[in-house]
């Protein structure tokens, strides 16, 4: 059975980031359609699933690789946006971000200094704070 499903899956071109937003937008169109006169969100989720499937099962690699690098140049920005965030939600633990009241560079301070002088490295203001 294992050997017939990577026969068959030999050549395809499989699951990629494209793929995943059209089935997480079939699966809340789906939810979204339960409530009363939801069938055009139903209709909706069910052309994203068709279409995810058959890119997943495609053969024209070339042509689905084409579409997904569309896709991430696309989105680029809200996923470098959502990335910087993860980032700085991983440091608040071990450092405080300040911005520098004349140019507003973000400034990254480490936690549990006391009060210190922080100079900016972009315009040589001082300002003191609690680290």
């Amino acid at each position: 059975m294992r050997e017939r499903l990577q026969r068959f899956m030999w050549g395809r071109y499989g699951y990629d980031e494209f793929g995943r937003f059209l089935m997480v937008t079939a699966i809340i169109c789906m939810v979204l359609s339960l409530f009363p006169r939801g069938h055009v969100f139903y209709m909706i989720a069910g052309a994203a699933m068709f279409y995810a499937y058959f890119r997943m099962f495609s053969r024209n690699i070339s042509k689905r690789s084409a579409e997904n690098r569309w896709f991430l140049n696309k989105t680029m920005r809200v996923r470098a946006l959502f990335g910087k965030k993860k980032r700085e939600m991983g440091q608040m633990k071990q450092y405080h971000i300040y911005k520098c009241p004349e140019c507003r560079q973000k400034i990254r301070v480490p936690r549990g200094r006391g009060r210190i002088a922080i100079t900016c490295r972009k315009c040589g203001t001082e300002f003191i704070k609690k680290s």
